[in-house]
């Protein structure tokens, strides 16, 4: 834990700050000008899509589908997504973080020749309510539900209550027509991943979707998490990849014997028996 971290968590805490926004040009080969929003924070990733990513999402993306992406904060992975499913597909985007969803709702409204993002203001939760995130600097840039994790682990003291859904509930309330061209979901929620992916259980049976998912850090995971969700994974009939979009490849395979290489890393899971 960063020395800042533990003043912030003994209650020396700066007041919160509220960045702007930066709306940028950028051309791709494949889909040529794209217009993105950029959230001004100093530790934000770079929203720019890459035509590298957007074609490893097209190997399995077809225009027409439907993508989730839980934890889409600005709107950086959720772009290349959109590019890759078209304007005839749909991307819901879900992010809490009051400090970061006027961003992603303004990436939402560019591009909408090329892209349909619906963006959705609530977190993946078991059950419908208000929670508790936590985040590690005053802007709110990187955070979330640190269930179960003591503060001295994750370093974030700066709080924010947000909206919880039951994300299976709602779509079938509100988007049953989206459901069966389902086809992908991404998952980042700083060690949720698999408490998000266990609500999914049954989408994830029916629809058979390739999955995006976080091996949190290793400094802050419980010791048999990535264990836990590898197994979840395998078990339910998908094949793991490292997830390595600046280069649009699919990285080495996941095992347990390497699980724990990586501080950090994405995971691409591919059904054995997808959907036709």
């Amino acid at each position: 834990m960063k020395l800042k971290e533990v003043v912030y968590l003994l209650g020396l805490r700066p007041k919160p700050k509220q960045y702007g926004i930066a709306i940028e040009s950028h051309d791709l080969p494949g889909a040529g000008r794209i217009e993105v929003a950029r959230w001004l924070h100093p530790r934000a990733p770079d929203p720019a899509p890459r035509q590298a990513e957007v074609d490893l999402l097209r190997r399995f993306l077809r225009p027409g589908d439907v993508a989730i992406d839980i934890g889409a904060q600005q709107g950086d992975t959720t772009i290349p997504m959109a590019l890759a499913v078209g304007p005839s597909g749909t991307v819901l985007a879900l992010e809490p973080n009051p400090y970061t969803f006027p961003v992603l709702a303004r990436n939402a409204e560019l591009n909408p020749s090329k892209t349909r993002i619906v963006p959705l203001m609530f977190a993946a939760t078991r059950t419908d309510g208000s929670y508790e995130f936590q985040y590690g600097d005053e802007g709110y840039c990187n955070g979330g539900m640190h269930e179960g994790m003591s503060r001295w682990l994750h370093g974030s003291a700066f709080k924010v209550r947000v909206e919880g859904r039951n994300l299976p509930a709602y779509l079938t309330r509100e988007h049953a027509d989206l459901v069966p061209r389902l086809r992908f979901i991404k998952v980042d929620a700083e060690g949720q991943d698999l408490a998000i992916l266990e609500t999914l259980e049954n989408l994830i049976r029916s629809r058979r979707p390739w999955l995006r998912v976080e091996m949190f850090a290793l400094r802050k995971s419980p010791r048999d998490y990535r264990r836990r969700l590898f197994d979840f994974l395998v078990g339910h009939g998908y094949d793991l990849r490292r997830y390595l979009p600046d280069g649009g490849v699919e990285g080495e395979a996941i095992t347990p014997a390497n699980l724990t290489r990586w501080e950090t890393y994405d995971v691409l899971c591919a059904p054995r028996e997808p959907v036709a």
